[in-house]
């Protein structure tokens, strides 16, 4: 009898098992398993429908519009995210600002206000302002004269960049930076007027920036002497001297 019991009903131990023959698992393991997968598959499906809500592109409290793009990012935008300028946007309740992590006579203008020079071609925010900021700042420190006129070669051909730019907020601000420089240093720019007046000569055809552009070659004239005369007109025939 016992032998007979053995035989038509398995002991819980022997059923079911894995059968090495069928190359698969028991009944139990398999229906397990597809529970699992079902179970997972549907959890990926609710968790990528929640994070990716169309409305949270609209919300900027869960949409980062910096993430995972350092690698598309300018030289100069990729050195004020990883901390190599020292200053930081302020946002405050009128108007942003800038704020230095050492007051700005101390700021080494080598290389920073080439890199800020560099960075006046950026068109996005915050880069552009704290380009443009920094650069008027450091410009306004005592004895900035004396030390960037040393660094002229490597700051007109940034400025020349932006004052050829195609985007008009970008040579706006690439021209306020010339006059800028060049009531700073003065006649140490004349050297230098060549490379910058080339860029300024093709867009004086055009007559929504003759006006300003006009400005700009009166004010490098008073600042760089008379000699800077004879440069300017070279590149730009139509001008008429401030002296008369």
């Amino acid at each position: 009898m016992a032998s007979s019991w053995s035989k038509e009903a398995p002991t819980p131990r022997d059923a079911p098992r894995f059968n090495p023959n069928q190359g698969g698992r028991g009944v139990g393991s398999v229906k397990l398993q597809k529970s699992k997968s079902v179970d997972s598959a549907g959890s990926s499906r609710s968790k990528s429908s929640f994070q990716n809500r169309p409305s949270d592109k609209l919300n900027p409290k869960t949409f980062d519009p910096f993430k995972n793009s350092t690698k598309c990012l300018s030289p100069f935008a990729n050195l004020y995210a990883n901390g190599g300028v020292p200053c930081r946007l302020f946002h405050g309740s009128v108007k942003h600002r800038i704020q230095w992590e050492i007051p700005p006579e101390q700021v080494p203008f080598n290389p920073i206000l080439v890199a800020l020079a560099d960075g006046l071609r950026e068109t996005v925010h915050p880069y552009m302002f704290v380009s443009q900021t920094g650069f008027k700042e450091l410009l306004e420190v005592p004895n900035a004269g004396e030390k960037a006129t040393p660094l002229l070669p490597r700051l007109a051909p940034p400025l020349r960049a932006a004052l050829a730019h195609e985007n008009v907020e970008v040579f706006e601000r690439g021209l306020a930076a010339t006059i800028q420089l060049s009531d700073v240093v003065g006649p140490a720019l004349t050297p230098h007027l060549k490379v910058l007046l080339m860029p300024l000569a093709k867009r004086m055809m055009e007559k929504k920036y003759k006006e300003r552009i006009t400005e700009c070659l009166q004010q490098l004239e008073e600042n760089c002497g008379r000699e800077a005369l004879p440069i300017i007109k070279s590149k730009v025939p139509t001008y008429s001297s401030i002296y008369g």
